[in-house]
């Protein structure tokens, strides 16, 4: 995890199946202010592709993903 990165909400989407992961971030995201950033943790090797196209074109920023002992970390913040 980003060491210098304030988390303001964690959406754990570990076992969920594509869109699922998605959904559950957008709804996070959704009642977060701009600026604030949320860390979303999944398993669907799916939600690689469905994080960077959603970032693109919601103008949301996707800070970082990496995979970490297998799962999926994303950190995005939310657009102005």
């Amino acid at each position: 995890m980003p060491v210098d990165l304030p988390i303001d909400a964690v959406v754990d989407a570990r076992g969920l199946s594509c869109p699922l992961p998605l959904l559950k971030a957008k709804q996070a995201l959704n009642s977060m202010l701009a600026g604030q950033t949320l860390h979303v943790m999944a398993t669907d090797a799916g939600s690689e592709r469905d994080f960077q196209r959603f970032a693109e074109l919601s103008g949301n920023h996707l800070l970082e993903a990496r995979v970490l002992d297998g799962e999926f970390h994303y950190w995005l913040r939310k657009a102005d």
